[in-house]
Formats: structure tokens, C-alpha cells, sequence
């Protein structure tokens, strides 16, 4: 029968020939994650909320806010109004539109209306931050699909307010137009920013590729 090591060391004292054994490496080289892993996973991501944000926009500008239309015998619901809007719609669309109407342009704004804007928000955080470098230059750029979220759920509170108000108030109709013009607006320039971003990344990454030629 074998003996065991503390036998063998017993018996033949430091002339015991002990078996050593080697365990596995713990860390398999093959799951390093490199940065190129990073960055294809982050583009992953980044692919994936810019289909889920322009599914979220035609769904909720371009189909349901339009079909509510219908409740609204043909007037436009606030939040299309790229231009703003005076006291004066507000209180027709307010006689055109029954409580029910109303409660389901709040179901809008509670469901695809907030989804919309924390998607795309935090889209546009993802694909800034990986093809920005400059620290500066990134929270500048971040600024603007942050405060268009924050804009959009916020119009989107003041409105239902207003709808829903006994008595419309015009300083209530004032900040709900302000806030829905600036969404627009800061929409516009988020996107303009994405554009921006992507473009400083290919031009970092074409830097990189020619500089890497050069070396070699």
C-alpha cells in the first residue's frame, strides 16, 4: 500500500521523496478582457439603445400622441408642438378633450413618454463617454441628453398638470410651453453631440492606427 507523504518524511527523514502536486492556474488567459473587448461590448450597448430610442420616438411621437388625436377632434397634443403653444390652444384642446381623453395622454407621458427620454439620455451618455477622451469636453457634451431628459419628464409632469387643472392657469401654460420648446431643442442637440462624439472617436482611432504605422 502507499505511504502517505508524512510516512515517507517519517520514515526517511529529509531524504523522502514527497510527490508535489500542481493545482491548475486559477486565472484562464483566455477571458482576459482587453480593451477592445470593452469597447465592443460598450458598442454593443450603444447599438441596442439607439434601435430601443428610435422605436421609443416613432411609437410615442409618431403613432400613439397622433392616434390621440382623434380625442382631440383633429387639434395637436402639446408635446408635438415643436413651436410652443399659447394659453388660448390650451383651453380648446381643454374643451375638445374628456376626462378620458386626458387621463390617457397621462398614461402616455407615464409609460413611452418616460422611457423615451431616460433611454435615450442614458444612450447618449454611453456613446459619448466611450469615444470622448477629453474629461472637459465629455461632461460639456454630456449636459445635453441630461438636461433633455430631465426638460421632457419634467414638461411631461406640467402638462398632465395643466390638462388636468380646474382652473387653467397661465403661468402653468407658460412653463409647460418653455419646457416642451426646450426638449426640442436640447433633442436636437443631443443628437447633434452623438454625431460629434462618433466623429472625435474615428478621427482618435484613425490617430492611433496611423501613429501605431509609424512606429513599426
Amino acid at each position: 500500500m502507499a505511504k502517505t507523504p508524512a510516512q515517507r518524511i517519517k520514515k526517511h527523514g529529509a531524504n523522502a521523496a514527497v510527490p508535489q502536486h500542481h493545482l491548475p492556474p486559477v486565472i484562464n488567459p483566455t477571458t482576459a478582457r482587453t480593451p477592445q473587448k470593452a469597447q465592443g461590448n460598450s458598442n454593443l450597448i450603444v447599438i441596442a439603445g439607439v434601435v430601443a430610442s428610435l422605436f421609443l420616438f416613432w411609437y410615442l411621437h409618431l403613432l400613439t400622441l397622433d392616434q390621440l388625436t382623434q380625442l382631440s377632434g383633429g387639434q395637436a397634443m402639446p408635446d408635438s408642438l415643436v413651436g410652443g403653444f399659447d394659453q388660448g390652444f390650451v383651453e380648446r384642446l381643454r374643451a375638445a378633450m374628456d376626462s378620458d381623453a386626458r387621463g390617457q395622454l397621462s398614461y402616455v407621458h407615464k409609460t413611452a413618454g418616460m422611457l423615451f427620454p431616460l433611454i435615450f439620455g442614458f444612450t447618449w451618455l454611453l456613446l459619448i463617454g466611450t469615444n470622448v477622451d477629453r474629461k472637459s469636453l465629455r461632461w460639456a457634451l454630456w449636459a445635453l441628453p441630461l438636461l433633455f431628459a430631465v426638460v421632457r419628464l419634467w414638461g411631461n409632469t406640467v402638462i398632465d398638470g395643466m390638462m388636468s387643472a380646474n382652473t387653467l392657469d397661465g403661468g402653468q401654460v407658460a412653463l409647460a410651453s418653455t419646457l416642451t420648446v426646450a426638449g426640442w431643442v436640447l433633442l436636437a442637440l443631443s443628437l447633434v453631440a452623438g454625431a460629434a462624439a462618433v466623429f472625435l472617436g474615428r478621427k482618435g482611432a484613425d490617430d492611433s492606427s496611423a501613429a501605431g504605422h509609424v512606429q513599426s
